[in-house]
């Protein structure tokens, strides 16, 4: 995970408000092509939170969860909102957590009917896991919301497509319960933002209050007066989760500084200097250390950044072999590569921004692979060294 903020995003300004009352101190950070964010703390915690509007739909969604996760390299991408239920089990007020999401509009038309050819993403472990834990607790409800029955949290599939559903009768509300008949709400954005974190290597969860049945009562005041509360509702959960996700990287960080000897961390260095005398180290062990006699320490040659490139190259193609990758993200990483090389080898400066920014998400996509990861520091760390 990165030591970045949580990201949670919203597609419409009721939504986002819900998510807003819970941060203290948001400042404004606004990003380089005109998307503005707010960045402050979960009430009471220390825990980072980076908010954004995307608007409706999956294809918004992307481009801002993308732009998101590029701007902050987050912990992970939390999308927040309203959804409608797709069968009546699931009551108005609930929280659904996605364990998977249907983009539900892939398709084949044919003589007799139409065919589905989704994509699906599922939701990473850690987070359901942790997800179900926070469920198990029952202590995350807004106690101050004034609701009849505490809200339940009901994991299963989200269907994510382009149109409004606001029928149980219409030919396409009667094709989806057919064919995605395990989804328990549908809604407009989770697959944009699942597909953004999945080409980025952020954790992505979609959490959604559920504000009606889409059935028809959609402009009602029943809906309206819904709508608040499932946000609410909404947020609360994610705002949760968050302040646990941001417990847990800590904790990471903190045992993996603990787990390593001070004497071996790459970022220390000990150095002893003798003019006619006997130089002796006394250690346990002793890792990357060098002995000169006479002699200033020597420069370390310069990084051939267009030649470690396609030396990855190779290393990239040799995983993905093993299993390491799957094809899709392969097929990414292998395009970021491709644009990083041509961009390494124009020697401007410009070009070496170019070549930093396209490692930096190449790193994204690449980061459930250590070796890979440990492989790309030096060659990002060269590329800005020469913009």
């Amino acid at each position: 995970m990165s030591k970045g903020p949580v990201v949670i995003l919203t597609a419409l300004n009721l939504e986002y408000q819900a998510v807003h009352r819970k941060l203290a101190s948001p400042q404004a950070h606004l990003h380089e092509r005109g998307t503005r964010f707010e960045v402050g703390t979960a009430q009471g915690t220390s825990c980072r939170v980076a908010l954004g509007l995307t608007s409706k739909g999956n294809h918004s969604a992307a481009v801002i969860a993308e732009r998101a996760i590029q701007e902050f390299s987050p912990t992970a991408v939390l999308f927040v909102g309203v959804a409608g239920a797709l069968w009546d089990a699931t009551r108005l007020g609930d929280v659904v957590v996605a364990s998977h999401v249907y983009a539900y509009h892939g398709g084949t038309s044919e003589d007799d009917g139409l065919k589905a050819r989704p994509r699906v993403w599922e939701a990473p472990h850690g987070i359901i896991q942790l997800a179900l834990h926070l469920d198990r607790l029952g202590d995350w409800a807004d106690s101050a919301s004034g609701q009849e029955h505490a809200p339940q949290v009901r994991f299963g599939a989200i269907a994510a497509g382009e149109i409004v559903q606001n029928s149980r009768v219409s030919a396409e509300a009667t094709w989806i319960r057919q064919h995605y008949n395990d989804a328990l709400a549908i809604e407009m954005e989770a697959a944009g933002v699942a597909q953004a974190g999945h080409l980025n290597g952020a954790p992505v969860a979609i959490i959604r209050g559920i504000s009606d049945r889409a059935d028809g009562t959609k402009n009602s005041t029943d809906d309206r007066n819904w709508q608040p509360q499932a946000a609410a509702n909404a947020a609360a959960f994610a705002i949760r989760l968050a302040v646990e996700l941001a417990g847990e990287q800590e904790e990471t960080v903190v045992h993996r500084d603990d787990s390593v000897p001070s004497a071996d961390r790459l970022d220390r260095h000990v150095t002893n200097t003798a003019h006619n005398s006997t130089v002796g180290i006394m250690a346990g062990s002793v890792t990357g250390s060098s002995v000169r006699m006479n002699t200033a320490p020597e420069e370390p040659e310069p990084l051939n950044l267009f030649a470690a490139l396609h030396g990855f190259r190779d290393n990239l193609t040799r995983h993905r072999a093993e299993g390491d990758l799957d094809q899709d993200t392969y097929r990414e990483a292998s395009a970021d590569l491709e644009s990083a090389i041509r961009s390494a080898g124009e020697h401007t400066s410009d070009a070496s921004k170019r070549a930093a920014m396209t490692l930096r998400r190449l790193r994204g996509l690449v980061v459930e692979c250590p070796a890979l990861m440990a492989e790309l520091a030096p060659l990002i760390a060269a590329a800005g060294d020469r913009a």
